[in-house]
């Protein structure tokens, strides 16, 4: 089968440099250059081109008219903008103008190939968006559920089949994926969206109140109670009732819970009426239920009539192919809110951004952007501009690199008896030339201690 390269014209006033970036070049990629831009224009408008490389200068002409221009003719091609003199405000109208990113003429092809092959995947995750149905589009942005990852694509599809049944949901996820937006989602585009979305966060209020404030309660039910309460489930009849952190409920509720599920009816606190219900249950969770269900902490009988169907929400580092959309969403967001007009992040920013693995998830990166775009004094985000949390990952990431380079070069130095001689007077050492400990602490017993004692003299 034969491999169809990706075209990219390379547009300079410098042969020597169109000649070296295209011999770099040509084995990847099916590569043309020239040092004319009208005549760079004209080969995209013929035979089109994935993506060009720029200068930003071509003797008298600004190449960022020559990007403007290519915008116009071909707005899917990739222009990246090669420079020896960049500023500030060079690099922030191009970005304005439409350039992927901007790189210094002196990047070695190992590394122009690296960002070459981002540029597509970027250019590629963009058009499965613009191939979404409308549907989903429209489902997406209504939630603000943003993503085109494959995953998400799944959660899409999940909830087109259950906005229209009455099928107990349980979605799970870590804290900050989002599981509360698939729960609107579901309610809002079925067919109860015109009753009420009740949630309720089972681990934000004490046991003593969570059953008042599920089921509601008659005046003088308990101290306190000076008037009838609704409960959470009366306010939902003919809606959905959300149970976040469900995980957290104490077992002595979850009876209580199984009952409306079973009977659909409930009497509130200190009351022996019983009220019929007609409620959707959708339940979250980032904890194991499974695991609690093991150990006696979650009713196994609730468990299974809450999980008819599960929603996973992936976590940030397995869909970081949505980072870029995510970021988009929220640069528009803070842009609206702080009246700024940041356009992106600097290369070195993006790659920051990239390689960070988001414990808490989306929500972690929203604060993340709100932080870079308060401090940031430019139109583009710098690494300067983002939180300490992020720069101290990558060093000690790069710190426990550099260690187990170090470590591997001095075991390829060594025979294992010279790593166990060494191994052994370590051990002695620390331990005050105590036999017994140093030989718990090797994992050997005495007798083979003094054995290898006489071995290495």
């Amino acid at each position: 089968m034969v491999k169809i390269m990706k075209s990219i014209l390379i547009i300079d006033d410098e042969i020597g440099i169109c000649q070296s970036l295209s011999f770099g070049l040509q084995f990847d990629y099916d590569v043309s250059f020239t040092t004319d831009p009208d005549e760079g224009l004209d080969i995209i408008k013929e035979k089109g081109a994935d993506i060009v490389l720029l200068d930003l200068r071509i003797g008298r002409i600004n190449g960022l008219e020559v990007l403007a221009k290519i915008k116009t003719v071909s707005p899917e091609t990739i222009v990246i903008i090669l420079t020896a003199y960049s500023s500030d405000e060079t690099t922030t109208e191009a970005m304005k103008l439409g350039a992927y990113t901007y790189l210094s003429k002196a990047v070695s092809i190992d590394d122009l190939m690296i960002f070459l092959e981002q540029a597509l995947e970027f250019r590629s995750l963009n058009e499965k968006v613009s191939s979404l149905t409308d549907e989903l589009k429209s489902l997406s942005s209504r939630f603000e559920m943003i993503g085109e990852s494959e995953s998400m694509q799944k959660i899409f599809q999940l909830i087109e089949k259950l906005k229209d049944v009455d099928t107990r949901v349980m979605v799970t996820g870590e804290s900050g994926t989002g599981k509360e937006l698939v729960a609107r989602a579901i309610h809002f585009s079925g067919k109860r969206k015109d009753k009420h979305f009740v949630a309720v966060n089972c681990a934000a209020i004490p046991e003593y109140l969570l059953e008042s404030e599920l089921f509601g309660h008659k005046s003088g039910a308990f101290t306190g109670a000076t008037e009838n309460k609704l409960g959470k489930f009366a306010l939902a009849d003919g809606g959905t009732l959300f149970l976040d952190e469900i995980g957290e409920m104490p077992v002595s509720i979850q009876s209580k819970i199984l009952r409306v599920i079973q009977e659909k009816e409930f009497s509130p606190v200190g009351s022996n009426v019983v009220e019929k219900v007609d409620v959707r249950i959708i339940a979250a969770t980032n904890r194991n239920l499974r695991k609690m269900v093991t150990n006696g902490d979650f009713r196994e009988d609730l468990f299974y009539r809450l999980n008819v169907v599960e929603v996973r929400t992936p976590p940030l580092r397995e869909r970081k192919s949505d980072l870029h959309l995510f970021c988009q969403y929220y640069v528009k967001k803070f842009n609206e809110e702080q009246k700024k007009q940041i356009v992106g992040f600097s290369p070195s920013a993006w790659q920051l951004l990239l390689n960070y693995d988001y414990p808490g998830n989306v929500r972690q990166l929203g604060n993340i952007i709100e932080h870079a775009m308060i401090l940031s004094s430019t139109e583009v985000i710098e690494i300067e501009a983002l939180p300490y949390e992020l720069r101290d990952d990558v060093e000690v990431k790069a710190g426990t690199l550099e260690t187990e380079k170090i470590v591997d070069n001095y075991l390829g130095a060594h025979t294992l008896e010279e790593i166990e001689e060494k191994a052994i007077k370590a051990a002695l050492k620390k331990y005050d030339n105590k036999k017994q400990a140093a030989a718990n602490h090797l994992g050997i017993s005495e007798r083979t201690l003094w054995n290898k004692l006489k071995k290495y003299n």
